[in-house]
């Protein structure tokens, strides 16, 4: 995992790892021991640290910009600050999409949808095309990622606040009214930063696995497409169709399997309710801060370390059997989400796409080298999907479909429990076998049931002459 969710942990001690993430202007995970929140790039990071009454005089004009920030009331994620965060990131190498490019984008998503007909019973989910910039991404999918993180955010903030033991809280006095504040500028700081690694590098709007755009709006991302078929010696317009598929087939399944999104929000806003915070750690932590005489103590004067106890590891959730569980049920449900769009785009372009394989390898170790779903899920719920998942889902969905066809594949997304488990994705020609043994079970029960209605009417048998007695027969 490259981070650990939100921050709240030990922060990663080794050099070899942190390389470039000490260095100034580096957004990397080591990130900057006297700047935790990333306030640094917003001219706040020396509030505290200098010391001295000068150094705050000298920064006054930017207690406008701090008031601001503080005044967030929108959540436990200052998202004001995660998309300005964000777009700065973006900003260097923004590039707009062009007409052309918007041109190219829909005729490969309509294409894609034509190949896609022939490989799956659900219809095209496709209202709308477009083709989008990274920053369009960006606002495009925010909404999305709120309703995603928020729980989680308002979750930890609320077992931080509770987990303070009461001397601290009564010491701290009015800082106390803003730790929600500082908790959202801490989220809202992350998140943006997170958010903007990730608009450098999605392909379309479902890359992660989750519908985050507007419904019924199948998107390209074209800077970041064609920065996905360099070194792969395939045409542009191959490695887009390649995308447009994955995109389209995405768009078909959450189209028309309408549980599905909320039990992947839901799988997430679990994970959110189970966050406990060890008491005891904090208390002692606390007692060892208040203690110290080497400059680490906590001074309800010095944001700073306010900054150092949120981000010394102390406040670290503790994950807990139902968050394992949670955690368990979504990479499971993204496992199958992208099984089933690999084997779909398998079947409907193997024939017709001459670099399929280059370009499902160059899937494939995107994936296993931590591409976009499973660097930020790792980030921001502490979840890493495992490419082995992937593969015996795949697995899963090709042997259903040679063996019971293409309507009984897709009828198992009718309902979240004929889908297969964790367990069965252990083995998963197993699951496949047992779907063919509950058809022939459900033949026979049919079979059974026609020869009953067969028997002679009003006789009350089955038609045969040796049933059971009647209840009123008193035989000796």
């Amino acid at each position: 995992m490259s981070d650990v969710p939100f921050g709240f942990g030990i922060p990663d001690r080794d050099p070899d790892r942190r390389g470039d993430g000490d260095q100034p202007g580096s957004t990397g995970g080591g990130g900057n021991p006297a700047d935790p929140f990333g306030l640094g790039a917003l001219g706040l990071g020396g509030l505290g640290a200098g010391g001295g009454p000068e150094d705050l005089l000298g920064k006054m004009p930017l207690f406008a910009e701090l008031q601001k920030l503080m005044s967030w009331q929108g959540g436990p994620v200052n998202w004001d600050l995660a998309r300005q965060g964000a777009i700065s990131q973006l900003a260097p190498g923004h590039q707009p999409t062009s007409g052309a490019e918007q041109t190219a984008v829909a005729d490969a998503l309509r294409l894609a949808d034509l190949w896609l007909d022939q490989a799956t019973e659900f219809p095209s989910g496709v209202e709308r095309t477009a083709a989008w910039s990274r920053v369009d991404w960006l606002e495009q999918t925010l909404p999305a990622w709120g309703g995603l993180i928020d729980p989680l955010a308002e979750r930890v903030v609320a077992a931080m606040t509770s987990a303070l033991p009461q001397e601290a809280a009564s010491m701290m006095g009015p800082l106390a009214g803003i730790m929600g504040q500082l908790g959202g500028m801490m989220f809202g700081s992350q998140v943006g930063q997170a958010l903007g690694r990730l608009a450098d590098e999605v392909v379309t709007s479902t890359d992660v696995g989750l519908p985050l755009g507007p419904t019924g709006v199948a998107a390209l991302v074209p800077q970041n497409v064609t920065a996905f078929g360099q070194g792969l010696d395939r045409p542009e317009d191959e490695v887009r169709l390649f995308l447009a598929l994955r995109e389209a087939a995405h768009q078909r399944l959450f189209a028309h399997v309408p549980w599905l999104r909320q039990q992947l929000l839901d799988a997430v806003h679990a994970y959110a309710r189970g966050i406990h915070v060890d008491r005891e750690a904090i208390e002692r932590g606390m007692a060892e801060a208040m203690g110290s005489t080497d400059g680490g103590g906590i001074d309800p004067s010095d944001p700073e370390s306010i900054q150092r106890l949120l981000s010394s590891g102390m406040l670290e959730p503790e994950e807990t059997p139902q968050q394992q569980m949670a955690l368990r049920r979504l990479e499971t449900l993204l496992a199958l989400v992208e099984g089933w769009v690999d084997h779909i785009v398998a079947a409907a372009a193997t024939d017709r796409l001459p670099g399929l394989s280059a370009l499902a390898e160059t899937m494939r170790r995107r994936r296993a080298s931590g591409g976009p779903a499973e660097q930020t899920f790792a980030t921001l719920v502490g979840l890493e999907l495992r490419p082995r998942r992937l593969r015996d889902a795949s697995t899963v969905w090709g042997a259903m479909a040679q063996q019971h066809g293409t309507a009984a594949r897709d009828q198992l997304w009718s309902h979240p429990d004929l889908l297969p488990t964790s367990d069965d994705l252990d083995e998963p020609l197993d699951f496949v076998a047992r779907q063919g043994r509950s058809d022939e079970m459900a033949e026979l029960e049919s079979m059974g049931d026609d020869t009953q209605s067969d028997g002679p009417a009003g006789d009350g048998t089955s038609g045969t002459d040796d049933g059971p007695a009647p209840d009123g027969d008193n035989r000796g």
